[in-house]
């Protein structure tokens, strides 16, 4: 469940699907993106903010930040993806969109202290060097800067990403495989890493950046609410409401928020 890709993991198989090995992209606007864009707003008002969309795919998210006011970029591996996301924003007239570049999120092809955002939608699980990938992000931030992320979370019982069955890739949501062994889930799933709510101060040690918040969010069942919009309404209201509290932590994504230092240089940040 991803609205794109930065680079493709370290574990990934040789000639794996685009699904597998990029994720699904955001192929349309719907209630549950747009949830999303509220809780970035929530820490960060886009208007008049320079933002980075790493990993955007599609470039949904980017065009939502620019329609908000902002200045927005969008980088990914995939460059047909880049193509159509360039054409959407030419078919819908979009303004503030500074352009999209094919990069890794290990390097990202952009001067030091540039953005005020950078957000990581259901990404980081899928690039090559997560560490790294922080490290250029703090490096590519603006002192006081924020990181915003969205990431698969261990304890949600469903594994989004489809799984590796004897050989074959299987899309869909797998049930409990996040909750095996360590090995064994990842023997099942080579092609996207899950986090723990400790990962995060792990990753970016020795890095300009610090958690400044840390939570957890359930799905936006946007595909129940085709089939039924009361049901939707339903599951909506009891995953929602399970955020606000202890049943939170077994919720589909981290929601984590990431502050960079303003009292160290980019530099060394990045060199850290």
């Amino acid at each position: 469940m991803s609205d794109g890709a930065a680079g493709s993991s370290a574990s990934a198989l040789a000639g794996e699907p685009d699904a597998a090995r990029l994720g699904n992209p955001s192929f349309v606007w719907r209630s549950g993106q747009e949830r999303r864009l509220a809780l970035i707003e929530r820490y960060v008002p886009l208007r008049g903010r320079r933002v980075l969309d790493l990993g955007c795919g599609l470039g949904e998210y980017v065009r939502a930040f620019a329609r908000r006011g902002a200045r927005a970029s969008g980088t990914d591996i995939a460059a047909d993806r880049l193509q159509e996301a360039a054409r959407r924003v030419g078919a819908t007239a979009t303004h503030g969109v500074e352009g999209f570049l094919v990069a890794a999120g290990e390097a990202l092809p952009f001067g030091d202290a540039t953005f005020d955002l950078i957000v990581l939608n259901e990404v980081i699980e899928h690039v090559a060097d997560d560490r790294a990938t922080l490290r250029e992000i703090a490096r590519a931030l603006r002192p006081g800067g924020t990181c915003v992320l969205f990431a698969p979370n261990r304890l949600f019982p469903f594994e989004t990403h489809g799984i590796y069955w004897r050989g074959r890739y299987r899309f869909g949501n797998i049930p409990l495989v996040n909750w095996l062994p360590r090995t064994l889930r990842d023997r099942l799933v080579p092609h996207a890493r899950v986090y723990r709510d400790g990962d995060w101060a792990r990753l970016i040690e020795g890095t300009a950046l610090r958690v400044v918040d840390h939570t957890y969010v359930y799905p936006g069942f946007d595909n129940i609410e085709v089939r039924s919009a009361p049901l939707a309404r339903l599951v909506r209201a009891v995953c929602y409401w399970a955020e606000s509290n202890a049943l939170r932590r077994f919720g589909l994504s981290h929601l984590v928020v990431l502050r960079r230092d303003e009292t160290v240089p980019a530099s060394q940040g990045a060199a850290a």
